[in-house]
């Protein structure tokens, strides 16, 4: 069986982080083996939360994982607490992944135009390393903009089709820096939400209707699809096809399921589906 490594937060509502992807990868015949960097009683967009910061425990983790002789044909990264977590994820990649080890960072530190505000200046830039390694980024588009040094409002105030044209630019510039494959998502029209794949020259868009506002760990959702999908053998762009599609289906159950007092932060009701990724991981285009 394929093997992962998932370094994310641990949320126990909010179905995001490390509750979205254990279950997505492990649907997709993937074993997930999570190494927390927080655990919290909810994700933060609730109106409060409790969070325990796991940074003293990580290295410890992955000393253990050492001994073990543990090996891993996935890595995938996400939020960070602090700026030293960033460096601990360093070591743990280069002691961990070899040229068969696929390595996904998701680069969660900002949304909406703004970096959250439980990031400084150190944390973005440890951030920035981590990318650096990456083979596969999955950034929205106000990561991007981070990424590569530029202002948020040079993508999200163009129209559509000019919006796409800034994002190819934006993954090509980035993808040059180590040959990345660059996922970008949560790029708006009027009507559509899309998703756009940089790999080796190629950019290819996949769209779905956008419906009920941003609900929590959508990115989660995709990231723990592409990156257990491309280690079972699929394109990233073929990847991105299934997971939109999926995340798609289960906003739609979500909203038909639940009425207008739901919360974004709730997450969506991805379990419905979970069984249809059963033994169709082997795909390839």
């Amino acid at each position: 069986m394929k093997k992962t490594a998932v370094i994310n937060d641990l949320s126990g509502f909010g179905k995001c982080s490390l509750t979205a992807a254990i279950p997505v990868i492990s649907a997709l015949g993937v074993q997930c083996c999570p190494l927390p960097t927080a655990i919290l009683s909810n994700q933060t967009g609730y109106e409060s939360y409790r969070c325990c910061d796991f940074t003293d425990e990580m290295q410890n983790f992955a000393n253990e994982w050492k001994k073990l002789n543990a090996s891993f044909d996935g890595i995938l990264t996400g939020f960070i607490s602090n700026s030293r977590q960033g460096e601990i994820i360093e070591r743990f990649i280069k002691d961990f992944k070899s040229d068969n080890c696929l390595l996904l960072v998701d680069p969660v530190m900002a949304d909406d135009g703004m970096i959250y505000d439980c990031y400084d200046e150190k944390s973005v830039e440890a951030i920035k390393r981590l990318a650096e390694m990456a083979d596969i980024i999955t950034p929205n588009i106000t990561e991007l903009a981070v990424l590569c040094g530029c202002e948020y409002e040079e993508i999200s105030g163009l129209e559509y089709p000019l919006k796409l044209k800034k994002v190819k630019e934006l993954s090509e510039f980035l993808s040059k820096k180590n040959g990345s494959v660059i996922i970008t998502t949560g790029i708006k029209s009027d009507s559509e939400i899309a998703t756009s794949v940089y790999n080796k020259g190629n950019f290819s868009v996949y769209t779905c209707p956008a419906l009920g506002g941003s609900f929590s760990g959508t990115g989660d959702i995709l990231s723990a699809f592409v990156l257990a999908s491309c280690v079972g053998g699929a394109t990233p762009e073929r990847a991105v096809k299934r997971a939109v599609d999926f995340i798609h289906k289960s906003i739609e159950a979500t909203l038909s399921e639940n009425d207008e007092s739901y919360q974004l932060a709730n997450g969506i009701n991805f379990e419905k589906y979970l069984y249809t990724l059963r033994g169709n991981n082997n795909e390839k285009e």
